[in-house]
């Protein structure tokens, strides 16, 4: 099993080895910025490296929104961040699921999204898979409870979509971990990325805030067990200072 973590520095091949970590993730531009991804310097050192690499678009990205101004430029900047993920040899991109405005209907966003795969479908597909990301807050949410994530799932499932699993979004999000990857996988036949962070608040908070495994309000030995029954690749996305101890944990809990 691939364990590894988000990492912000220009040389995640350095950092990698630092942090013990077998996949590291990042972002190819500014997460809040609606730029084109520049070619990485260390690329072709990824692309032969041992480390594999995941991409995670920027968080502006809304691929559900009824607003031209968003939708339009979400879909270009998701296209390009998958040509440059290639580019690293990345597994995937991983794109948040995005929401409508209050009063807007859901069913919209969901066929936004439909829309948008479909397209690409037709032009040859993506650079690299691109996976859903289950989020935090938002009662308009795409991919916030799993009855969302269903309609979304059976709007875009034949395209080949991916599926990574926050655990801090679900738990804050309102969904148990007890039984979550079970859950998840009835509706998406598939977990191809899990994000292992605890939660600095508590359930159904609708708060987006990682903590580190050992440090938040869900029993770390539920972490390590979401991890075995996903059996994908665990990226951890918590402060930095104890991502080396978050990998070292779930390592020696994954591989007795």
């Amino acid at each position: 099993m691939l364990i590894g973590a988000h990492v912000y520095e220009d040389d995640p091949v350095a950092t990698a080895a630092e942090r013990g970590a077998d996949i590291v993730q990042m972002f190819l531009a500014d997460p809040q910025g609606w730029k084109k991804p520049p070619s990485h310097p260390q690329a072709a050192e990824l692309r032969a490296s041992d480390v594999a690499v995941v991409v995670h678009s920027p968080y502006v990205v809304n691929l559900a929104s009824l607003n031209n101004r968003i939708r339009i430029p979400s879909r270009k900047l998701v296209v390009q961040h998958a040509e440059a993920a290639a580019e690293v040899g990345a597994i995937g991109l991983v794109v948040h699921g995005g929401h409508v405005t209050q009063g807007e209907d859901a069913a919209t966003g969901v066929d936004n999204w439909r829309k948008f795969f479909s397209r690409q479908a037709d032009d040859g597909g993506f650079a690299v898979p691109i996976l859903v990301e289950n989020t935090a807050g938002g009662d308009n949410a795409m991919a916030r409870r799993f009855d969302a994530l269903a309609r979304l799932w059976d709007a875009i499932g034949e395209f080949g979509a991916g599926f990574c699993l926050d655990t801090c979004h679900a738990h804050a999000g309102g969904e148990d971990l007890v039984g979550v990857v079970d859950r998840a996988k009835a509706i998406t036949g598939r977990i191809d990325l899990v994000h292992l962070n605890n939660s600095r608040d508590g359930f159904d908070s609708a708060r987006d805030r990682h903590a580190n495994i050992d440090s938040g309000t869900i029993e770390p030995d539920l972490l390590a067990a979401v991890c075995a029954a996903a059996d994908a690749p665990v990226v951890v996305e918590t402060p930095a200072d104890g991502q080396a101890g978050d990998i070292a944990f779930l390592r020696e809990r994954l591989t007795r």
